[in-house]
């Protein structure tokens, strides 16, 4: 399982959600290749404490809340069958001049032998709720539908 991180805001017209895009050759042209700040849970940790340190990891920068201040708006299922606990939190004062992200080393081309590093995360932005629906990869779009009920 995964857990994330879902920052928002207050738009002129909408809310504003926080996200990345993935980094790396197998996202760069795909469409849906942004999501919520997210990692693997390790054995013994607490989802919102992954949460909170995938965050820093993946945008450089620590998260910008404290755990008081975050929702729980569940778990939401992938396409590829993976669990994402999501966890949000409004942030209307953040903002990111640079991402930062940590790497992570894949074989490129596959079977080559060959190891490069690839930033997990190669951007990472505000967009309106509505623009996130198109960019988030599909299985995460239904925390946006969770976010929005809460903020209703």
């Amino acid at each position: 399982m995964s857990a994330g991180l879902l920052l928002h805001r207050a738009g002129p017209a909408e809310p504003e959600v926080f996200v990345a895009h993935m980094g790396g050759p197998f996202w760069r042209s795909r469409p849906r290749a942004w999501s919520i700040p997210k990692g693997v849970v390790e054995d013994g940790e607490e989802p919102l404490a992954t949460a909170m340190r995938e965050f820093g990891e993946e945008i450089g920068e620590p998260a910008p809340v404290s755990a008081h201040d975050v929702t729980d708006l569940g778990e939401f299922r992938q396409a590829s069958g993976k669990r994402v606990r999501v966890f949000a939190a409004s942030a209307p004062d953040f903002d990111v001049v640079e991402v930062r992200s940590n790497t992570v080393r894949l074989e490129l081309p596959r079977g080559s032998g060959k190891f490069v590093d690839v930033p997990e995360i190669d951007d990472a932005r505000w967009v309106l709720l509505t623009e996130a629906r198109e960019l988030l990869v599909a299985g995460q779009v239904a925390a946006l539908d969770a976010l929005l009920d809460r903020l209703v």
